[in-house]
């Protein structure tokens, strides 16, 4: 039986949050968007089951990413509550979770739409959490929603595990202390890509930008500059574009007149197949321009980016969070139930997905408690394997995810429509660390609503 319960399912209603000490008996009340109980925190869970909220973009840009991001969220409920093979809940390295749910109750959950835009999110994370109770918000395949939603969930009380979100500002200058995040960031890319880049196309390159014009596209735009350009790349122009374009004609066109040699495209899902599907349409790659091959390089990709632009990606560039090929036990778990559930290997916005679940769960095994500060403080500096990509550190400091970058490109020859990125690069944890402090941003201290 599905553990989804229907988004409209028996309201709560709002009150105050009451905070009392033992040395007064004086009651403080200050209006909170969700309820509490005195001496509890935000939707404190008081029946057998526990609410998830999954708020994934299923229209827009991003729809195609969303949709397995809900494919992995349901395995991981399943998994959690028993069902299945467990996936890789056998190869982590806490073993704190039993497969009765998170901690006894069984774990039901409600989706939203984030549409990929901020306001819709917020909308839909807001009603999961005063409607629906829903203790933790996890989801998103943009960084603008996944920051917008962080922060609703810092005022609202509840622990937000962000999705697939690359831009440095979510666990920069707009991290808080209720958000953690999995993935990668724009800055990594960056110290992981440009050393492949420089050895495959030389330090004398000239390189035009085309950039989503939102914060994931500053900072990717800004990562791979600064990167390349340490090593001698001129940046030669830097053109936005609406996150809601579809026809890129008009981008392209003047990018072989510019005199570049490089085409940088910091687009993601249907934008990067749409301008990357242009730019060969218009014979940028491989134009011969400063004597040079022209070559088109995509800092941030996906198996599901791949499919869609389909033999436009040979041998391009990009680096990525996780794979489906890689083959250590934990990789080869999780491939294994999610192919057998959905009969295709899962996309990095899958897997990231599915370990923000696991990971939430564990956390609350580990402090006894869904209280979302007892499960920050246990998130906090947490080291652990067994989730793929190898030895991993969430950071104290920023609650950002640390842990091996794999840098790729498309395949020559594929064997199946799956099969088209190669792994080229794996570029270790230490080669992309930074300090925490270079992004800016006040973390806070954690509200338990």
């Amino acid at each position: 039986m599905s553990s989804k319960k229907n988004v409209l399912s028996t309201p709560v209603t709002r009150r105050s949050v009451l905070k009392a000490t033992a040395a007064t008996a004086t009651v403080a009340a200050a209006p909170m968007i969700i309820p509490s109980t005195a001496y509890g925190y935000a939707n404190e869970p008081k029946g057998s089951s526990v609410t998830l909220g999954f708020n994934v973009p299923q229209s827009g840009a991003y729809a195609d990413e969303g949709a397995d991001e809900l494919r992995a969220y349901e395995l991981a409920v399943e998994h959690l509550n028993g069902g299945g093979d467990g996936g890789m809940m056998g190869t982590f390295s806490s073993k704190a979770l039993k497969g009765n749910g998170i901690l006894g109750r069984k774990v039901e959950y409600v989706t939203g739409d984030t549409q990929t835009k901020p306001d819709a999110a917020r909308a839909s994370a807001r009603s999961m959490i005063e409607k629906d109770g829903a203790i933790m918000i996890t989801g998103g395949s943009s960084s603008g929603v996944a920051v917008a939603v962080q922060g609703l969930c810092q005022e609202a009380g509840v622990i937000f595990m962000a999705g697939l979100t690359h831009s440095n500002d979510t666990t920069g200058k707009d991290k808080k202390a209720n958000g953690f995040r999995h993935f990668f960031n724009s800055y990594m890319s960056g110290a992981a890509l440009a050393p492949i880049l420089g050895d495959n196309y030389g330090k004398d390159r000239k390189a035009y930008h085309l950039t989503a014009d939102y914060n994931w596209g500053y900072t990717t735009e800004e990562a791979v500059r600064t990167s390349t350009e340490a090593m001698g790349w001129e940046t030669v122009a830097a053109v936005k574009t609406p996150l809601s374009q579809t026809d890129f004609s008009s981008y392209v066109a003047p990018v072989q007149a510019s005199g570049a040699d490089i085409l940088v495209l910091n687009h993601y899902g249907a934008n990067m197949v749409n301008s990357l599907t242009s730019a060969v349409q218009f014979g940028l790659r491989g134009a011969q321009v400063n004597g040079k091959s022209l070559e088109i390089v995509v800092p941030l990709y996906s198996r599901l980016m791949a499919k869609g632009a389909g033999e436009n990606v040979k041998g391009i560039f990009g680096s990525t969070n996780w794979h489906w090929s890689l083959t250590d036990d934990a990789s080869k778990a999780f491939v294994k139930s999610f192919g057998e559930k959905y009969g295709f290997p899962p996309s990095q916005a899958a897997h990231t997905c599915y370990v923000q679940t696991l990971l939430y769960a564990d956390a609350c095994e580990r402090a006894g408690s869904h209280d979302p500060c007892a499960v920050a403080e246990a998130l906090e500096g947490f080291e652990f394997d067994g989730l793929g990509n190898g030895p991993t550190l969430y950071r104290a400091e920023d609650h950002q995810c640390f842990k091996d970058v794999l840098v790729v490109k498309g395949k020559e020859n594929p064997t199946s429509e799956f099969d088209l990125l190669e792994i080229v690069e794996v570029t270790p944890a230490s080669q992309v660390t930074y300090d925490a402090s270079i992004f800016g941003g006040d973390l806070g201290s954690c509200n338990a609503g």
